[in-house]
């Protein structure tokens, strides 16, 4: 599975979600071929917004780029804001009940690249089944840059409260991460979820 990251800057996010939902419910916005999920992170005091777009491979990603340019441009740059970024990613780590985030809490971890993989396993075995055990977490996702080094773990929450209160136990985890992968943690990051769906198969 692969991911598409756009970050956008600015806008309005209530005039954007009135308007993309008017547009799913009328049929107008409708799925690239391959895509399998949509997370949308909403960090609303920077007025910075993500759109994850999920992918069951790298080539329909790619194949799926000029549609989101095309659908961009379609919604001024007022409303959907400004995109400074798009990435993509390898997804390593994509456990639990997506649908149901309302709040994410994104760690960005750096490290050499070589050591990713090892670093993987051992979170997957080890970290992973701590932080689905706690209270209020309903998922996690696991996103690799290889070229560089880095990871971002996302992990998802039933409420804002809920983030909140996991905070210590998450600390203590991240930073047994890092360890066992050899990585130093460069960002922390809460976000508010304000969409989380997963795409129905097109016949």
């Amino acid at each position: 599975m692969w991911v598409r990251v756009a970050t956008f800057e600015g806008g309005d996010t209530e005039k954007l979600d009135k308007l993309m939902g008017e547009r799913r419910s009328s049929g107008e916005m409708t799925p690239p071929e391959g895509m399998s999920s949509v997370l949308i992170l909403d960090d609303k005091d920077a007025k910075k917004r993500k759109f994850l777009a999920f992918f069951e491979s790298r080539e329909a990603l790619e194949a799926a780029e000029a549609g989101f340019d095309r659908q961009g441009d379609t919604i001024s740059e007022e409303i959907r804001g400004k995109r400074t970024s798009v990435h993509y990613y390898d997804v390593v780590i994509y456990d639990g009940d997506i649908d149901a985030a309302k709040a994410a809490r994104v760690s960005l971890l750096e490290g050499s690249p070589e050591s990713i993989d090892a670093g993987l396993d051992k979170t997957r075995g080890d970290t992973l089944p701590k932080v689905r055990a706690i209270d209020g977490n309903v998922g996690a996702i696991g996103l690799a840059d290889r070229d560089n080094g880095r990871v971002s773990m996302i992990t998802l929450w039933e409420s804002g409260d809920s983030m909140r209160a996991s905070a210590q136990q998450a600390d203590q985890l991240r930073q047994r991460t890092a360890d066992m992968s050899d990585q130093k943690i460069a960002n922390v990051a809460l976000y508010d979820v304000s969409f989380a769906q997963t795409v129905a198969a097109r016949a």
